[in-house]
């Protein structure tokens, strides 16, 4: 579509062009209502690419209806037209929000292309294949995803067939199949398959822009997919250097062509912070995150206001960013920006941006309550769940899970304020909705279930609910040793959390022996995941270890308790040694519960522990040196 102001001279000309062929249609309608139909398909395409929805719609079913017309006199030769035709109906209609008769114009459409190919196969292959990729668009728009993938499926066969015989005009189509195929897969939570399909659209689109720079731009789009589908099962290092690719070639071709390509780096660049995140490299997150700040702001200051919803996005990641250097005043700043952005949008388009605009005001809360801002924060949050709440009842259960997660965080605030059977509230309907969504689909729900139980046993733990505290968290427990079997890597952290909650509970009631042995286990599984991976999992582990002795210290056993608090301060101490800005209150609460289990047991320290004990808090300054 041309720029600018040329546009209008575009869609001027097309217009002269359809009132031409109506003057010839009234002389002679057998010869040109052909190409008015034709001329009248150029310009629904050219309608909607401006903007005008409405219009081109009007425009594509004229053309429809005079094809239509044309094929029940000749059917061979016009049933094709009216296929194609149907094809850009069902565009337009999905495009206006009227999914439902969208849908149905793209199955007419197939059917019609599956009766041509089934008599003329070589002719009509490729249009089927079209058709196919369009009507999964469509079923997947309507929440359709396994019927989507059926489609996209039967696309991507056809085009696989093409493509071999005819590598040079079929493998765009089935790179961008391959592509659509992986967002199924992803959204019917079959990762590792759509993995495999996503770096399948990659190479096919790497050996297109080896001879045809043209598909570099899909080569990027690709590359990113393929990086946040990596992110999204875990494997954060191969996502970190899949989405420096995409950059480099966004970063390129920005350069080249800034007002095409601006906007995919930024969205690259947003992509590429929460992997650096993940990964422990927050300055580096944050670095990328503000410079995709930069552009969106510079986008939608031009003018550009379809840029403001990716701004506030973008600020919303700066602001988890921000929050995860303990950079809280300037974390809220930006994620207040984001909630009055959201707000403006809302006002016009509410259906659309009142989802983003609760999110925000979820983040805007954390931001608050890092601050001590409680009553603030709560203010927040509490907007955030009426907005969700009215999703739920307005909008459908598709809203629910949403609802839950904003419950979840209110009860939290709540309980911060000291507010407890406020917040028994908020949880018990949070676990409620999740233990509903969990019995319909346990693959996607029951981990969120598991949280909500074991929130909820961390809010009912006080006098005269402890036994209910309990319940809770063993469901919980029990949840993530189920999840665990089947996906180790991603729940036995969880489990490992969940016991040593468990084992605290367990004290409550004075099941000393059943408190130790969940114990142990906790300790058991942190200590193998630290030995891999001891940045991630020492902290967990240094907690594991503290409770474990605690555990033994109320059975009395308190050499063993004394043993295993040290062990906790022999992993928790290189981090302390080496950690600037003074020491944190964890490592002062862990350095005097040692001492004082030393004391009590009337037991001499480990010399060596002393010694690097007193190191540290006198490189602090928190003692003086010695004489």
């Amino acid at each position: 579509m041309p720029p600018g102001g040329e546009i209008e001279q575009a869609l001027t000309a097309v217009a002269e062009a359809v009132k031409v062929r109506r003057g010839l249609v009234e002389t002679r309608p057998d010869e040109f209502l052909p190409d008015l139909a034709a001329a009248l398909n150029s310009q629904s395409a050219m309608l909607n690419s401006a903007g005008r929805r409405e219009d081109a719609l009007a425009a594509v079913r004229e053309a429809v209806e005079i094809r239509r017309s044309l094929a029940a006199k000749r059917p061979d030769a016009f049933l094709p037209e009216v296929a194609n035709s149907l094809n850009n109906q069902s565009l337009m209609l999905s495009g206006l929000g009227r999914r439902e008769e969208a849908l149905e114009v793209s199955l007419e459409a197939v059917e019609i292309y599956r009766d041509l190919a089934a008599k003329r196969e070589e002719t009509f292959r490729p249009d089927l294949a079209t058709a196919l990729s369009n009507h999964s668009l469509r079923l997947s728009e309507l929440g359709r995803d396994e019927d989507a993938l059926a489609a996209v499926g039967e696309a991507v066969e056809i085009r696989r067939k093409l493509a071999a015989e005819r590598p040079d005009a079929f493998l765009p189509g089935l790179a961008m199949s391959l592509s659509n195929e992986s967002g199924y897969l992803t959204g019917l939570g079959r990762d590792d398959e759509a993995l495999a399909i996503v770096a399948e659209a990659a190479e096919v689109y790497r050996e297109l822009a080896a001879t045809r720079p043209d598909f570099y731009p899909r080569l990027a789009t690709a590359l990113s997919k393929q990086s946040l589908m990596l992110h999204g099962v875990g494997r954060a290092e191969d996502a970190l250097t899949v989405s420096e690719e995409a950059v480099a070639i966004h970063r390129d071709l920005a350069s080249e062509r800034p007002r095409a390509f601006r906007a995919d780096l930024a969205s690259d660049l947003s992509s590429q912070s929460l992997m650096l995140s993940a990964l422990g490299r927050r300055e580096d997150a944050l670095t990328m995150s503000e410079e995709a700040v930069e552009i969106y702001r510079e986008l939608a200051a031009a003018g550009a206001d379809v840029f403001k919803p990716t701004l506030a996005t973008a600020l919303n990641n700066e602001s988890n960013r921000l929050m995860e250097l303990a950079r809280l005043e300037d974390a809220l700043e930006a994620i207040e920006e984001a909630v009055e952005i959201w707000r403006g949008l809302t006002r016009t388009e509410p259906e659309r941006f009142l989802p983003e605009l609760a999110t925000a005001l979820s983040n805007e809360a954390g931001c608050l309550s890092g601050l001590r801002r409680r009553e603030d924060a709560l203010t927040a949050i509490g907007e955030a769940v009426e907005i969700r709440r009215g999703l739920a009842e307005t909008r459908g259960k598709k809203f629910l899970p949403d609802l839950a997660t904003a419950l979840n965080n209110q009860a939290g605030w709540l309980i911060d304020l000291r507010r407890r059977e406020e917040a028994l509230s908020p949880i018990n309907e949070a676990v409620e909705i999740r233990r509903a969504l969990a019995a319909r689909d346990p693959d996607t729900f029951l981990p969120d279930l598991a949280i909500a139980l074991a929130n909820q046993s961390l809010m009912l733990n006080g006098p005269g609910s402890r036994e209910e505290a309990l319940a809770a968290i063993e469901e919980a427990v029990g949840m993530y040793r189920d999840l665990a079997a089947t996906r180790s890597d991603a729940y036995l952290p969880d489990l490992a959390t969940a016991l040593t909650h468990l084992s605290n509970r367990l004290g409550d009631v004075a099941r000393r022996e059943d408190a130790l042995g969940a114990s142990q286990e906790a300790v058991e599984i942190l200590r193998a995941l630290q030995a891999v991976h001891p940045d991630a999992f020492s902290a967990d582990l240094v907690t594991a270890l503290t409770n474990q002795s605690d555990r033994l210290g109320d059975l009395g056993r308190r050499q063993e308790a004394i043993s295993t608090i040290e062990q906790a301060l022999e992993v928790a101490l290189p981090t302390l040694e080496h950690e600037g800005g003074g020491l944190p209150s964890s490592g002062l609460k862990l350095i005097q519960s040692y001492l004082k289990r030393c004391e009590g047991a009337e037991s001499e320290a480990n010399p060596e522990m002393l010694q690097r004990i007193q190191a540290l808090l006198t490189s602090l300054g928190l003692v003086p040196e010695e004489g």
